[in-house]
């Protein structure tokens, strides 16, 4: 099996943007940030109740006031180097430094190679990777491979913890199909800081075999990367976490790849969009504000069986879409969120976020555009895994801010799943309030919502979920290749508010669950 290993690293200059002040984490605010995400589940009852101590966020419609006057900043495409032993090598450093979102404005922000954001990896189907990961912030953080399939001690969750002036060198097989994947930090309790301050990069992993699928494919041109987040910015210009809702923090402005006010120059026919919603609470019901139809081609984990013509693609917290838009000469279209189908009660959705409308980003396309082929009407090939074949079945409910009525412990073990077996989860959302779920390490298939068959956006592979209230969904999932009884991946919902506030659990891949272990060992991170 790939090793890891944890190494002393040289000091490197702060982040490229400008000089960063360094300052220690502020242990304090995680422990209210937490709080008020309780408050804010007390008030919302409250509310529901008729009782008069809630306080009702305004809502936030930004359509017709985005100038659109910044170019779309694109991320930097990272294929990392052949090294001697053959596997693929990237380099990451995490530091701090400043961005000017808005002109005249610094922000302090968190970067990877960079001040803001990192750059987008890229290898290929059956590539061994190897990443080196610098830390350079003054805090503790780690790189969670959002979607990937690999080994629980590379997955960079809260036990895989990195300390200031350590590196980590995780390292894996690419064994999965070609999809958008996405890495951010998993430090327990600290996600939502770390992920809001700027710290995440798309991955793709792209086909072995030659593409067939007609879909545009020049990363930059044709085929655009759309980090998608939200921010509240302070009056001098830093970041604010301050909670909103029960979700979490909701930001009244929008930035695509750290660009804010964004627009995107199209000089083909066709333009392939890789959505990827990088907020810690908001959740986007991307359309056009002509209401054009698009293709949507792709979700978590690869791409869908074959193009669905539609008009909308709604994205929870962590979830991708890729989407193929067509344009004419001249058109400038506009990106934008409507208002989001939250399944909760009117006056709950305004408090988190379901009444918003957002413009998000201005395709602009040239006079002339080249030619671009339409998709293949077969993009994948998806084998359904036979319900039949499941020798286990689980229940998860979401209530509060636990799972199962158990709050995350980073010693506790709270299932064991055997290597080489397909099992059924059933997730519920028993409150009236928003919550997702995420499941590491696997791709797993939407067998059902409420016993009907699932739409669309759900068909293909996911491993991320918006779980609407009191909706059952039952997915399926097939556990291969790797066990680690001391190692756990988790599960847990997506916003990260919720993560951090312990709405999470742990599982472990072993060879025999009857001699499995219910806990941990003791680690120097335990307390992470």
């Amino acid at each position: 099996m790939d090793q890891t290993r944890t190494t002393a690293g040289p000091r490197t200059s702060p982040a490229a943007a400008g000089p960063a002040h360094r300052t220690p984490a502020r242990p304090g605010r995680t422990g209210r940030r937490v709080l008020a995400v309780v408050t804010a589940a007390a008030l919302v009852a409250a509310a529901l109740s008729g009782c008069s101590g809630a306080q009702e966020a305004p809502v936030v419609d930004t359509v017709g006031q985005v100038d659109f006057d910044n170019r779309l900043a694109v991320p930097p495409l990272d294929r990392g180097t052949l090294a001697p032993d053959g596997v693929r090598e990237f380099d990451l450093v995490a530091d701090e430094g400043t961005t000017e979102f808005r002109p005249g404005i610094s922000t302090r922000t968190w970067g990877f190679d960079g001040s803001y954001l990192g750059p987008t990896l890229a290898a290929t189907v059956g590539d061994r990777v190897r990443v080196r990961v610098d830390n350079q912030l003054a805090t503790a953080t780690t790189v969670h491979w959002h979607g990937m399939h690999l080994p629980a001690e590379m997955d960079g969750g809260p036990h895989q913890m990195i300390e200031p002036g350590r590196t980590w060198t995780p390292s894996w097989r690419v064994d999965q199909e070609p999809t958008t994947l996405w890495y951010h930090p998993h430090p327990h309790g600290e996600t939502e800081e770390h992920v809001e301050m700027g710290l995440a990069g798309m991955f793709l992993l792209e086909p072995a075999e030659p593409d067939r699928s007609g879909l545009p494919h020049e990363y930059g041109v044709d085929d655009v990367p759309v980090v998608v987040q939200d921010k509240n910015f302070g009056p001098d210009g830093a970041i604010s976490l301050d909670t909103r809702g029960f979700v979490g923090s909701l930001g009244d402005q929008v930035l695509v790849n750290g660009t804010h006010s964004p627009y995107l120059d199209v000089t083909t026919e066709r333009v392939r969009l890789r959505l990827l919603n990088g907020s810690s609470a908001r959740t986007y019901r991307f359309t056009f504000d002509d209401r054009r139809t698009f293709d949507l081609v792709g979700t978590d984990g690869g791409l869908l069986e074959a193009p669905h013509p539609t008009a909308q693609v709604q994205l929870s917290p962590g979830e991708r879409a890729e989407i193929v838009v067509r344009l004419q000469p001249g058109e400038r279209p506009v990106l934008r969120s409507e208002a989001p189908d939250l399944g909760m009660p009117a006056v709950l959705a305004e408090m988190n976020g379901g009444a918003d409308r957002l413009d998000v980003l201005q395709l602009r396309a040239a006079d002339r555009l080249a030619p671009s082929p339409r998709p293949a009407r077969q993009l994948a090939d998806i084998p359904r895994i036979d319900p039949g074949s499941a020798s286990q079945r689980r229940r998860f409910d979401m209530d509060g801010l636990q799972i199962n009525g158990r709050s995350m412990q980073m010693h506790t073990v709270d299932e064991v799943v055997e290597v080489d077996t397909v099992e059924i989860w059933e997730v519920r959302n028993q409150m009236q309030f928003a919550h997702s779920f995420h499941v590491h390490d696997v791709q797993f298939q939407v067998l059902d919502v409420d016993g009907q068959a699932p739409p669309p956006e759900l068909a293909g592979w996911k491993d991320t979920i918006y779980t609407r209230p009191g909706v059952l969904y039952r997915i399926i999932m097939r556990f291969e290749d790797y066990t680690d009884p001391d190692t756990p991946y988790m599960y847990h919902c997506h916003f990260l508010a919720h993560e951090d506030a312990g709405m999470m659990g742990q599982f472990i891949v072993v060879e025999d669950a009857s001699s499995a272990p219910d806990r941990l060992p003791e680690s120097e991170h335990g307390g992470h």
